[in-house]
């Protein structure tokens, strides 16, 4: 009876709980479905891609209707949010119309579907990371008619937020009719919320990157490719209905001029400071929406709350009607910001005031239980701070000739990219809504610098922050899973026990060297391998009670895979994963495929702890800053 040991390492850690190849511990998780072909995948895709369009015509519509409704009296859907609202025929009872419209929304959150309240895309995350993707159908209804009715009767939300929700809520529920692995599912929830932002605002490749920046846990061809052809078909769809015009009319702006570099060098030291405020900004925006929730949710029922709310901001709106001529943040406020890009020639004092009332008014829209979206109020904020900067700087330093409108383009940007961590989208749809190349430069330096002190100010952005809050973690970054590819040799244990089955357990472990540690063991019967046995501290414990008669093909395990020395981790977690195997079998490269691998062929063994310390090892290339930001 012999037993051959080749350089063994002693490792401590408890065995793998078995359990069926079929199972999941995540609910939403299900495994073991067939996955579709990509090209399917696609054509899926497009399917979200036309029906979230005409959702977002469909919502665009009701908020027209609603608005007209409840502001102007008729019975109209033509609706251009560019444009400021004329003077409501209720005179001051137009306080009291956010505040009946709180009623409805209220009523429709509470009986439908309370996932509707808020800004949506908190709840898009929870469900791709907690949940496998599964968004109920009533979800898009529900947001639609709840956002509606808040945006059509004066909150101040954007509409960004629940086209998103709807439109993820489409591509789950299709996902949830056509059976499909998780993954798959959270592909189409991704692609309908970049299809539901490139409807909403003509931003094709913007809607592509929100999605991948915010939605997408993997990035590759499987999911880049469905994800692009629902935005691109809801793009087209947005098209033929409001047309091909950008988001916002922007006039010919002279954002960063060339022909005098000392210049051209100051002012782009000036679009990062701006960058910079729109940093702090944007922290106070996320700190001020999370204190107005609190306080707000101590006042007891939900439609008191709700009223409450609302008549702050019919008050608001009233008085800024009253006082300056326009209700300004009433709704998503498109009209204000368009005003700033057509050169409206207010002051910086006026712009400051502009942007402390649409921080309150959404603060406490969505505090109070609104629905809707903080993108909007974010570009309304971005770019009154930057008029507003330019302003100021442009009084101070006459000779640099500032280009206001420029200034808020990039403020847009830079708070949008500062609050939602969603630098590349930020750059990409301002671009996209003013179709201004000069912009891309300072923009991006400025998205920098803005999601820079942000981050330093505040470890979460405006939708993780809330997630957080329920103890639902989601991650800030994508990494490339560079453990994936190492190969099964440079993951292996070359130490373990070449132990023929009649061996006795015992017999083994009395011996001093196999007293304490971790010990790998293959069984073998003669010159075939039968098993495999993990000698840990549970074996040691429960030998006894086994039997002095027990030998190790009595316990031999023969969930174990045979891999070669290339092969690359995936294919090594792939097949234990299918067999629920508890151990990889390392042999030569040149070993025959066809063949049964004998014992002396076997190099190394790879088991799940191996796995684990390589995933480790890949999570450390990209290490996080001790201090723990972002």
């Amino acid at each position: 009876m012999t037993e051959t040991i080749r350089d063994t390492s002693i490792r401590s850690a408890p065995s793998a709980a078995s359990k069926p190849a079929a199972s999941s511990a995540l609910p939403g998780w299900e495994v073991g479905i067939a996955p579709f072909d990509l090209i399917s995948m696609t054509f899926f895709a497009v399917g979200v891609g036309i029906v979230t369009g005409i959702g977002a015509y469909i919502f665009r519509t009701l908020i027209g209707l609603i608005h007209n409704l409840f502001f102007l009296q008729k019975w109209s859907i033509a609706f251009d949010a560019s444009v400021f609202t004329p003077i409501n025929p209720w005179g001051p009872w137009v306080i009291l119309v956010p505040a009946v419209g709180a009623i409805g929304v209220t009523f429709i959150i509470a009986n439908l579907a309370p996932e509707a309240k808020g800004h949506g895309v908190p709840e898009v995350m929870d469900a791709i990371y907690y949940n496998g993707g599964r968004i109920r159908p009533i979800v898009a209804i529900a947001k639609s008619l709840a956002s509606a009715l808040a945006i059509g009767s004066g909150a101040a939300v954007g509409r960004e937020g629940p086209i998103i929700q709807i439109g993820s809520a489409i591509g789950s529920t299709l996902g949830q009719i056509v059976r499909m692995p998780a993954g798959q599912r959270i592909t189409l929830v991704a692609a309908g919320a970049g299809a539901g932002i490139a409807a909403t605002f003509n931003t094709p490749i913007g809607g592509v990157l929100f999605a991948i920046e915010l939605m997408l846990p993997e990035v590759s061809v499987n999911t880049f490719l469905p994800v692009a052809a629902a935005t691109g078909t809801a793009t087209f769809i947005g098209r033929l209905i409001f047309g091909p015009q950008p988001a916002f009319k922007v006039p010919q702006i002279d954002a960063l001029s060339l022909a005098h570099p000392d210049v051209a060098l100051v002012t782009l030291c000036l679009y990062i400071l701006l960058g910079a405020l729109c940093g702090v900004a944007a922290a106070a925006f996320i700190k001020t929406l999370h204190v107005a929730e609190d306080m707000l949710e101590k006042i007891p029922g939900r439609y008191t709350r709700h009223i409450l709310g609302m008549l702050l901001v019919g008050g608001l709106i009233y008085t800024l009607r009253e006082t300056y001529g326009h209700y300004f943040v009433e709704g998503a406020g498109y009209s204000t910001i368009q005003a700033i890009l057509n050169r409206w020639d207010a002051g910086a004092w006026m712009l400051g005031l502009l942007f402390v009332c649409k921080l309150f008014a959404t603060s406490t829209s969505l505090g109070a239980g609104s629905s809707g979206g903080i993108f909007s109020p974010s570009l309304f904020m971005g770019s009154t701070l930057g008029a507003a900067f330019a302003t100021i700087a442009a009084l101070l330093m006459p000779g640099l000739g500032l280009d206001v409108p420029a200034f808020a383009m990039v403020g847009m940007g830079a708070m949008v990219g500062g609050g939602t961590g969603a630098a590349m989208t930020a750059v990409t749809m301002i671009f996209e809504m003013t179709l201004d190349y000069h912009i891309v430069l300072p923009m991006i330096l400025a998205v920098a610098a803005g999601l820079g002190v942000r981050r330093a100010l505040s470890r979460e952005n405006i939708y993780t922050a809330k997630l957080v809050g329920r103890g639902h973690v989601i991650p800030k970054a994508l990494h490339a899973n560079m453990f994936l590819v190492r190969a099964a040799k440079d993951v292996m244990e070359k130490g373990f026990s070449l132990v023929p089955a009649e061996m006795r357990l015992d017999a083994f472990l009395q011996r001093p060297e196999h007293r304490h540690g971790m010990r790998h063991v293959i069984v073998t019967n003669g010159d075939r391998i039968m098993g495999t046995v993990r000698i840990n501290t549970g074996l040691h414990s429960t030998a006894t009670e086994l039997g002095p008669g027990t030998s190790f093909g009595d316990v031999a395990n023969k969930r174990f895979t045979i891999v070669r020395a290339h092969d690359v981790a995936f294919d090594v977690i792939t097949r234990l994963w299918r067999r629920n195997g508890a151990m990889a079998l390392v042999v030569r490269d040149d070993y025959p495929k066809f063949h049964l691998p004998r014992p002396a062929d076997v190099i190394g063994i790879i088991t799940k702890e191996h796995v684990a310390d390589a995933v480790a090892a890949g999570i450390h290339t990209f290490p996080r800053p001790s201090s723990g930001q972002q």
